[in-house]
Parts: structure tokens; C-alpha cells; sequence
């Protein structure tokens, strides 16, 4: 147990992010992650369709995240995350295959485009406490020979983010200026996580 910790509520991350457990484990929490199953697609489709912003359609699909959990671990607190990068009015999703990436690369260089990031906490049936983040990146105009030679010492790694990028890696090398909390930018606003659970008495005041 963390000694700034309580052992009550246990907490459970809904995601399979190995990014937003590595935020919560670099902070000392005691956690479990579950992923979630949930029809991300289909639930970003209703939200364009509807026209909802991003903002919203990221914090619905949170929200679904953290529910599917807690119907099986209703004594936990879930913390359930999404992010989506929206670049003007074009949403984003994790790139297919390393050709799918550079797309999404050659859309943003020379560009700046948010990542709206949504967490909420789930717990006893319902919402407790939710926040988003809208942290701001501007891409360099990368070359092309640097595109290829990113995208070659990435390989298959730039299909497990929505950007194409790991900041946390040789991503950063694409980027001017970013703006935002780095964990916020990992997928998961911590500091106002933190400042929830203390509040909550999750976490020593």
C-alpha cells in the first residue's frame, strides 16, 4: 500500500494504456487496470453525428470506460480516460498501419492541434468527479526524409497513439512547442486527479 494512500476505496484504472499506468505508478498510487470494452466507434460516430464536441464525445466515451468496469467492481472508485487530437474540425483515431500514420503526420506538421483529454471517476452507481484537459502541440514542418526516417525507428509503435507520436520517446522530435501537463498529454490530467482523490480521502491531505 502507498503510505499516501488510504486502503479505501481500491482504485481501478480502466484502460489498458501501458502510458496512463506508467503516470499513476510514477505517482505511487495502488491501482488495478482493467480495459474496458467498449464500441469506441460506434460511440464517436453518435457523438459527431449529434454534434457534440470533442470535448464531450471524449468524456462519453470515459464515461462508458469506467461504467463497463464498475458494473463488475461496484466497491472500487474507477477512474475511467479518453483522448481524442483534434486537428480544426477533423477528429483523429489511432492510425491503421504505419502508411495510415504518415498521413496523419503529413496532416499535422507545420500545424498545431489539441489532444482533448477526459477523465472521471466512477463510484457507488454514478459520476463523481470529471475533468478535461486540452493541452495544445505545434508540429514542426518536419521534411519528408525525416518522416521516413521517424517512421522507420518507430515502426509499429505509431499505431498505438492517436497522434502517431510517443512524447514520452523519439516524438518529441517533431514538436516546436507544447503546451499542457505532460501526463495530460500521456492521456491521463493528473494533477487534477490528485487534487480529486485528496479531496475524496483517497489520498492523504
Amino acid at each position: 500500500m502507498s503510505a499516501l494512500q488510504t486502503s479505501d476505496p481500491p482504485l481501478i484504472l480502466a484502460s489498458a494504456s501501458t502510458a496512463r499506468r506508467a503516470v499513476l505508478e510514477a505517482a505511487g498510487l495502488r491501482f488495478e487496470a482493467i480495459a474496458a470494452a467498449v464500441d469506441e466507434a460506434a460511440i464517436k460516430e453518435s457523438a459527431r453525428a449529434e454534434g457534440y464536441p470533442a470535448a464531450d464525445a471524449a468524456m462519453m466515451l470515459a464515461e462508458a470506460k469506467a461504467r463497463r468496469i464498475a458494473a463488475r467492481r461496484p466497491e472500487a472508485l474507477v477512474i475511467g480516460c479518453d483522448q481524442m487530437l483534434v486537428l480544426e474540425d477533423r477528429w483523429f483515431d489511432k492510425p491503421e498501419s504505419i502508411e495510415d500514420a504518415r498521413r496523419h503526420l503529413e496532416a499535422l506538421r507545420g500545424k498545431t492541434h489539441q489532444l482533448v483529454t477526459a477523465v472521471l471517476c466512477w463510484r457507488g452507481g454514478q459520476r463523481i468527479w470529471q475533468h478535461v484537459a486540452t493541452p495544445r502541440l505545434t508540429m514542426r514542418p518536419v521534411s519528408d526524409a525525416f518522416l521516413d526516417a521517424y517512421l522507420a525507428l518507430e515502426g509499429e509503435q505509431v499505431t498505438t497513439t492517436v497522434g502517431a507520436y510517443r512524447l514520452e520517446g523519439p516524438g518529441i522530435h517533431l514538436f516546436d512547442k507544447v503546451e499542457g501537463e505532460q501526463a495530460a498529454i500521456l492521456g491521463l490530467p493528473l494533477l487534477p486527479l490528485l487534487g480529486f482523490l485528496r479531496q475524496h480521502g483517497t489520498l492523504l491531505r
